[in-house]
């Protein structure tokens, strides 16, 4: 008789371990996280009756949690990679809107500049269109200006994030020590702590958000790598991460990992993929920093050509013209961990040669290497320090000298747009005039007539400080009259001919003769004895060749390496960005499918399902009420034996 009731009981219990499991996850439905547990049982044995072996009942012996590990690890790495392109989509899509704005971004603010100066080409005295020259140029400088700034506050805000990042995964990976202290002491039981394996597990999955880590499941422990295998968690033991300056880049913030003897050792943001933390990496080097060098470019380039053209005209006054823009100096950075002294400088040789790239310089003891960041080419490589243009930028060596090992960064157009100013104030000093004048002689016979003339870089006041007559001479087919001191260059049919200087040079028809950066054409049948001068343009009044040929770089492809237009530098800016912020966006929503779907997964597997949980209840009712009836017939039996001796 005892034997029944001592099997009624085991039911009661474990019937009742059941309905209070079950309870505990219909309660638990929501929390995140959470994996659903259950009731495992066991016979508790038999006995031999000599008729039969008869059970003694069941036990109960554990409750565990439904839980696998394949599809956490899944999960933890799909949301690891949406976390990274959400962090890449967020910063890029600012820029986008940024450059693709057609009321104020870059494109109407060019438009705008060049319309003012073929309006000036049109009356270049007219005092109203120079203002109006002046007044779009500073447009144009605000334009670059605020779009910098917006780029400077970018990376600000970049910095923040990567703080709150690295914040973010030290506390969990405190988190998770302190719990995995807390699991080994509830396993030292022989029972699971299932509640705590959710939490520690939902940690892991909150860390994979931030940063791709690496969990490995050591005796119950959860030990956690990140970066190139730095523990972050080992035990009851966490580590922790540091933000730093960059030893590279001046204003930019690295990541640091702390050892355990308390020395700090910076992690290459290379190895910090997935998360946030690897997605504000990826935008910064991959679009930030590439679309604030290319701004430069755009704004150097601008500087630089129409600088150029400027000071080959004459003002209002009869001045030579000056430098419109301000061109920014490149950025030298010397690395922070440098041992050496050198002092390196760099300066823009050919705007037009820039890539927009970055550039590293590094010394190993015996050589010399530059090498372009963007494509990470090696373009010098040498044990002399380089000192010829590479790509549109020459490096100089003041004074130290370079200690093995020793990096520094060059960075060519970091500062374009933001140091890109108007210099010239004065209406009357834009340079709308050519700095020479040309004349027929009203006595010649014959039919040939002269250029307007142009200029080039090469051309000072010297070369017509005295007018210059040139004059034929029909029994030779030459012309005379060039200054003595100046070779003549000839180019008839693309080729090119130079006279010493004050040889009679050879008459071709249509040819183009330049002499001390002053160059012409004569065409037509000259007569003997006919004379043509070429004189300074001391009146700019009226002359609207310097900025006739100013307006025309608008279209030119002056830009990298001659094949790009200002528009057409920026319009690769814009597309660029445009493409990868497209990219990133069906990246983002097809990983957020992929995610969606391991979630549906895992929680088919061990999310609570209530009406699953609802039969449970019913089961388990039952197997109470029915174990209790046990006990109720085995008291009745009990009671009639007791009567049966009375």
């Amino acid at each position: 008789m005892a034997n029944i009731l001592n099997i009624a009981q085991t039911g009661l219990f474990a019937a009742q371990a059941g309905l209070a499991t079950t309870g505990n996850n219909i309660s638990n439905q929501g929390v995140a996280g959470y994996s659903r547990q259950q009731v495992i049982q066991t016979t508790a044995g038999e006995q031999n009756t000599g008729f039969g072996f008869i059970g003694d009942g069941t036990d109960v012996s554990t409750v565990q949690r439904v839980y696998s590990s394949f599809l956490a690890t899944q999960a933890n790495s799909a949301q690891s990679t949406l976390s990274q392109y959400n962090s890449y989509y967020n910063g890029i899509s600012q820029i986008n809107n940024m450059l693709g704005d057609s009321s104020s971004g870059l494109t109407p603010a060019i438009q705008n500049f060049f319309t003012s100066i073929q309006d000036l080409a049109s009356n270049p005295s007219d005092t109203a269109s120079r203002q109006s020259v002046l007044s779009t140029a500073q447009s144009l400088a605000s334009t670059f200006q605020s779009m910098a700034s917006q780029l400077s506050s970018d990376q600000d805000d970049v910095n923040s994030q990567i703080q709150g990042s690295v914040t973010n995964i030290n506390a969990y990976a405190q988190q998770i020590a302190q719990l995995n202290e807390s699991v080994a002491a509830a396993q030292s039981t022989g029972q699971p702590p299932n509640d705590l394996l959710d939490q520690r597990d939902e940690l892991v999955s909150e860390l994979s958000q931030e940063a791709n880590v690496t969990v490995v499941n050591q005796d119950g422990n959860y030990n956690v790598f990140i970066g190139n295998g730095q523990p972050l968690v080992v035990g009851d033991a966490a580590y922790q991460l540091q933000t730093v300056p960059s030893s590279t880049y001046s204003g930019q913030l690295d990541v640091g990992y702390k050892n355990a003897n308390g020395s700090l050792i910076t992690i290459p943001e290379s190895s910090l993929t997935g998360g946030n933390l690897g997605g504000l990496f990826q935008y910064r080097s991959q679009t930030l920093n590439s679309v604030q060098n290319s701004l430069g470019l755009i704004a150097t380039g601008i500087a630089a050509t129409f600088n150029a053209q400027n000071t080959l005209g004459v003002d209002l006054n009869g001045n030579q013209g000056t430098d419109f823009f301000s061109e920014a100096a490149p950025v030298v950075t010397p690395n922070t961990n440098n041992t050496g002294t050198a002092a390196v400088s760099a300066s823009i040789t050919d705007a037009s040669a820039l890539t927009g790239s970055d550039y590293s310089l590094s010394y190993d003891g015996t050589n010399y290497t530059l090498t372009r960041l963007s494509d990470n080419t090696a373009v010098y490589t040498g044990a002399t320090f380089p000192t010829s243009s590479i790509d549109g930028v020459q490096l100089s060596q003041a004074s130290g000298t370079m200690a093995a090992g020793d990096k520094i960064l060059i960075q060519p157009t970091a500062n374009g747009a933001s140091d890109f100013n108007v210099l010239i104030t004065n209406p009357s000093a834009i340079a709308a005039a050519t700095p020479i004048v040309t004349a027929v002689s009203g006595t010649n016979s014959g039919t040939a007539t002269i250029s307007t003339g142009s200029v080039d870089s090469t051309f000072t006041s010297a070369t017509v400080a005295t007018p210059v007559t040139l004059t034929y001479d029909a029994a030779d087919g030459t012309l005379t009259g060039f200054p003595s001191t100046m070779p003549v260059t000839v180019t008839a049919n693309g080729t090119s001919t130079t006279y010493a200087a004050g040889d009679p040079v050879p008459y071709t028809d249509g040819s183009t003769i330049e002499f001390g950066g002053a160059q012409i054409q004569i065409s037509g049948t000259p007569n003997d004895g006919d004379t043509f001068t070429v004189s300074s343009n001391t009146n700019g009044t009226g002359d609207n060749r310097n900025i006739l040929a100013m307006s025309a770089l608008q279209d030119a492809d002056t830009l990298l390496g001659g094949t790009a237009s200002y528009n057409d530098a920026y319009s690769q800016i814009v597309n660029e960005v445009g493409n990868k912020t497209q990219e990133l966006n069906v990246s983002s929503t097809a990983q957020t499918q992929l995610l969606t779907s391991i979630q549906t997964a895992q929680q088919s597997e061990s999310g609570v399902n209530l009406d699953e949980e609802a039969t449970n209840l019913i089961k388990y009712q039952q197997a109470y009420q029915a174990s209790a009836k046990v006990m109720q017939v085995a008291n009745e039996i009990f009671s009639s034996l007791l009567s049966i001796d009375q």
